[in-house]
């Protein structure tokens, strides 16, 4: 039996890339670092089908891989963090972060808000804080599972045991979802337990297990 790493080394998989020549771990670390990998793999001459994944989410993603050239993501978190790309603010309160959106309430949840300490505002970010504290572990298992379910999609659909694996997974059955992928190619068995560790240490099972694996 395979022992599943611990759910805090889901940290690690965050801005994190893992690239598969086939079913052959290629690269693994950060968009720039992988990029400047595989470029040189194909240029060498790999010849196998070759897929990046996001580990964040579990999906594929495309690389440009003309010499001195990085990765879309990154080129759209540098737009984000040019100085210039920020709109000129005049004087006043800083605004703190804070993003004007708009909230349909019944009177009576209005009157409740605006009654309690700071107004409506402070309470409605109390509220959203708790209920993100309340539901950080389920929803980081849920991350998770959704990452893994992708991950195996694009790369291990015609393995064996494919879609019990899936609903293992889903049924958040540990020991079940290890066995089916027993037999896995090596690497792709490992990647496939990385991303799935939260989701059994944290998660309840996924109702959508049966929808996406033809039932259950």
């Amino acid at each position: 039996m395979y022992q599943l790493l611990s759910g805090m080394m889901m940290s690690e998989t965050l801005n994190r890339y893992t690239a598969f020549a086939g079913q052959r771990l290629l690269a693994a670390g950060d968009p720039a670092a992988v990029t400047a990998e595989v470029r040189e793999a194909i240029r060498g001459g790999e010849d196998a089908a070759v897929l990046v994944f996001d580990d964040e989410t579990g999906r594929v993603v495309d690389l440009d891989l003309r010499p001195g050239a990085g990765t879309t993501s990154e080129a759209a978190r540098a737009a984000v963090s040019t100085p210039d790309a920020a709109p000129r603010r005049g004087r006043g309160r800083p605004p703190l972060g804070v993003v004007a959106g708009e909230v349909t309430l019944l009177p009576r949840h209005w009157e409740w808000l605006k009654s309690q300490p700071g107004g409506a505002s402070v309470a409605i970010r109390k509220l959203v804080d708790e209920a993100r504290r309340a539901t950080e572990a389920a929803d980081a298992a849920r991350r998770a599972r959704d990452a893994a379910y992708r991950f195996m999609s694009a790369i291990a659909g015609d393995q064996p045991w494919y879609e019990e694996a899936l609903r293992a997974l889903y049924s958040n059955r540990r020991d079940d979802f290890e066995e089916r992928i027993r037999f896995w190619p090596a690497d792709v068995r490992g990647h496939a337990l990385r991303l799935a560790a939260p989701a059994f240490e944290g998660g309840a099972a996924d109702t959508e297990a049966g929808r996406r694996t033809g039932g259950s």
